[in-house]
């Protein structure tokens, strides 16, 4: 646990200055509350001292109108600076858990759970929060209380200073020594809240998979299955919070048991100095009370941040190089010898493949399902890696080349297009960020969807839907095919860019596919041709090899 959360603030070092300007924040209003109490001691203890209950408390008087109206303003500022910090530390770790997931899910989110996933990037970065807020404020706001405490003390009775501070530092160090006991259960509610998300979503994602085979009963016992064990982990995690709580108090009531005791034993010479150890005692108490409970905070946050780390740290399907070669002048592919299988313990895929595309070509590649056509597009687009032999780019060997530059390159329209519930306009541009609207009306042109879009009310504004639900499925196709064509690459993979239309929309798509990519080197990933995909070259994958189509 200790290792995962340094590794949080490691993440944080460019919100520094944000994180100590909140600490600061914090100890100062705690500091004011203190002093809004002892000034109120000071004031009780004179007055007792001199016989009359204020008879000397004027100038401690005066000095309580400033403090009482610096207290709200240093919590204002302590809630406002410690969360804007906070916000920003954790965007910043989003961001990054992000591009770590991009860089190891190139394919799409695979064999992992989607619910789950979804959970590690939201609840438990959020979670994450408490390292901070939960934790690390609190404790340097007592600890700056402890302090003030035994100096203010220590200069009227070293031994009241012990009695009323003394405590107040055993309870600074419940959160270390109660974290650890508390790691177990708070992996036990941060792995339920994955299951339990994962339960909730992938029923939904396949709504009408689920309804169809009458399933719905099934999955909602999976749900209160999953909701009965977080809560059951959460009830445990919680007894250890509440333990800490308690410890707490008692070392808090400890605090003002000291004060008071040390006036007894004193007599009418030390009442003065109990009765302010006794109002400091009564200021921590607010600071100190839910402190111990950080220890079962900073325990789940830590959970999380160890599920944010297992995800994060898989290894990537293709590691970048160490030294980037220069870009290649030109874009001619050519394969030779390649062996690939996409797992050690699952058939090879392709053993010696040889394959030659030069620039300008356009090669239709057959072959039925599985027989390796969409692997090779994810190998020409380094979404994972040979295991042997090579692929060359321009005559440089593709393992050498940024995975960015391959793709500035090679742009891919596969058979599952997605099309995000957003605008037009945003789906366009993940192809082309910077592209002028005269380009996104170009592309839409060039892919026979132009029209459509100017006929709607709100044009390139209009929303997609989910998975592109506005649109039927051969104008959803030319939407993809209009944000591949906005690439600027000169290699177009097209991964059955036709699949799932119904034969006339089909040959019309495809039809409009060869006029669309004119000048480009094209290579067309299809189970068949219809007759108006007018290739250059026909080959067929047989066997993890290419061979000639037969007439």
């Amino acid at each position: 646990m200790r290792r995962d959360i340094l590794r949080v603030l490691a993440l944080w070092r460019s919100r520094l200055w944000w994180l100590l300007a909140g600490i600061l924040s914090a100890c100062i209003a705690a500091l004011a509350g203190i002093a809004l109490l002892g000034l109120a001691g000071g004031a009780v203890a004179e007055g007792l001292t001199e016989g009359a209950l204020f008879a000397g408390g004027a100038a401690a008087l005066l000095w309580l109108r400033p403090v009482a109206a610096l207290r709200p303003v240093a919590r204002y500022l302590e809630r406002l600076v410690t969360h804007a910090a906070t916000f920003r530390a954790l965007a910043d770790t989003r961001v990054w858990f992000f591009r770590r997931l991009a860089e190891r899910l190139p394919a799409g989110v695979g064999f992992r759970r989607t619910g789950d996933l979804l959970g590690r990037l939201v609840s438990d970065i959020d979670a994450l929060d408490r390292v901070y807020l939960g934790a690390i404020v609190p404790a340097v706001a007592a600890l700056s209380l402890v302090v003030a405490i035994a100096l203010v003390l220590g200069a009227a009775s070293p031994v009241l200073a012990a009695l009323v501070a003394l405590p107040l530092a055993l309870a600074l160090l419940l959160p270390p020594l109660l974290a650890p006991g508390a790691a177990e259960a708070g992996r036990r509610v941060a792995d339920a809240q994955g299951s339990l998300r994962a339960a909730v979503v992938d029923p939904l994602t396949g709504a009408e998979d689920t309804l169809a085979a009458n399933a719905e009963a099934a999955a909602i016992r999976r749900v209160a299955s999953e909701h009965a064990s977080l809560a059951a982990a959460q009830r445990t995690l919680a007894r250890r919070g509440a333990w800490g709580g308690a410890a707490g108090a008692v070392l808090t009531q400890a605090a003002m048991l000291g004060a008071l005791a040390y006036g007894l034993a004193s007599g009418q010479a030390g009442v003065a100095a109990a009765v302010l150890g006794l109002f400091l005692a009564i200021a921590a108490a607010e600071a100190f009370g839910l402190l111990p409970r950080a220890g079962a905070a900073l325990a789940a946050a830590g959970a999380s941040a160890r599920r944010l780390f297992e995800a994060a740290d898989t290894p990537a399907p293709v590691a970048e190089p160490a030294s980037p070669a220069a870009a290649p002048a030109g874009h001619g592919i050519r394969i030779s010898g390649l062996r690939f299988a996409w797992a050690p313990d699952r058939p090879a895929v392709f053993d010696g493949l040889d394959l030659d595309v030069p620039e300008g070509a356009r090669l239709a590649l057959l072959g039925p399902s599985g027989i390796g056509k969409s692997t090779l597009a994810a190998l020409l687009l380094k979404l994972a890696a040979p295991q042997g032999g090579r692929i060359q780019l321009g005559g440089v060997d593709l393992a050498s080349l940024p995975a960015d530059l391959v793709r500035s390159r090679i742009a891919c329209l596969t058979q599952d297009a997605r099309l995000f519930d957003d605008s037009i306009e945003a789906n366009l541009r993940l192809a082309a960020p910077q592209a002028e609207q005269a380009a996104l009306w170009r592309a839409l042109d060039d892919a026979g969807i132009g029209a459509l879009v100017r006929s709607l009310p709100e044009g390139l504004a209009t929303r997609c839907g989910e998975a592109g639900a506005r649109f039927s499925g051969g104008q959803a196709r030319r939407l993809a095919l209009a944000r591949a064509l906005l690439s600027a690459a000169p290699v177009l993979i097209l991964d059955e860019p036709a699949a799932g239309l119904d034969p006339e929309t089909e040959r019309a798509f495809l039809e409009t596919l060869g006029e669309a990519t004119a000048g480009r080197t094209v290579i067309l990933i299809v189970h068949r041709l219809i007759g108006v995909e007018r290739p250059t070259r026909i080959l067929r994958l047989v066997g993890g090899k290419a061979m000639p189509a037969a007439g």
